[in-house]
């Protein structure tokens, strides 16, 4: 819709069509609370492998990132060996992370970020970004792969490589995601869940604002118009860095 030529109408016929797509709004507000106890009810798999991070004090293990908590949420930060910078879209959305840290904490949920590269070589862009979200390093282990987030160069050239459980030809190394995990009281863990591409959208609370703008969120390629939240008077938007396919 062209917004320079958007209908203008009287206040009272504008209020029959805001009751009108009001109607639309909370049937789809009941389609998401389905969607949401469907996606609750999924079954798990148990988590037999073992997986270890370095963090600030050394290596961890899985059960370790929970921090005492039943609940655990991974984001998978698009942050590669021998990287300067993490990626801009995954910037945008981890600027998300620790305002809702605030109260996940105390609600039983960890929030932990996860990357491929060496813990201390994203250290200084933490300290940029100014983040205090905890982020860990999956270097040496096979976390990332087996949750779909980084990509051997074989599966790439045999066309085994799957992306949002697809197979993908993308020639990225990393691409970005979220797993989430249960805790039991006896230490046994599950996975739960993952999401990847548009799946993420929920996490990112701008577009929420923007879907309600006049102009939307204006962009015709996810995120093109974005860039690190401290380059803005730079005015040159980054490039998206994963698919706007669902």
């Amino acid at each position: 819709m062209n917004i320079q030529n958007h209908p203008v109408v009287s206040r009272e016929e504008w209020l029959a069509a805001r009751k009108q797509h009001l109607a639309r709004e909370k049937a789809f507000t009941r389609e998401r609370d389905k969607l949401s106890a469907q996606r609750r009810a999924l079954p798990w798999v148990k988590i037999d492998k073992e997986y270890h991070f370095q963090g600030p004090n050394g290596e961890l293990k899985l059960a370790d990132l929970f921090g005492g908590r039943s609940q655990l949420v991974i984001y998978h930060f698009m942050y590669g060996k021998g990287w300067d910078e993490g990626c801009p879209g995954c910037s945008f959305l981890a600027d998300h992370i620790d305002g809702a840290n605030l109260h996940l904490a105390h609600h039983d949920v960890a929030v932990v970020v996860v990357s491929h590269a060496p813990y201390l070589e994203f250290q200084p862009f933490k300290h940029r970004m100014g983040w205090k979200f905890d982020w860990v390093s999956s270097e040496g282990c096979d976390f990332n792969y087996d949750f779909g987030v980084s990509f051997r160069a074989e599966d790439v050239a045999a066309g085994k490589a799957t992306y949002n459980y697809e197979r993908s030809d993308a020639t990225e190394e990393e691409l970005p995601g979220l797993s989430v995990f249960y805790r039991r009281e006896d230490g046994e863990i599950f996975h739960t869940y993952s999401a990847y591409a548009r799946g993420l959208d929920m996490l990112v609370g701008a577009y929420n604002y923007l879907d309600l703008m006049p102009k939307g969120r204006n962009e015709r390629e996810i995120m093109d118009w974005m860039t690190y939240h401290d380059r803005y008077e730079e005015a040159v938007p980054s490039s998206c860095c994963h698919g706007n396919s669902r």
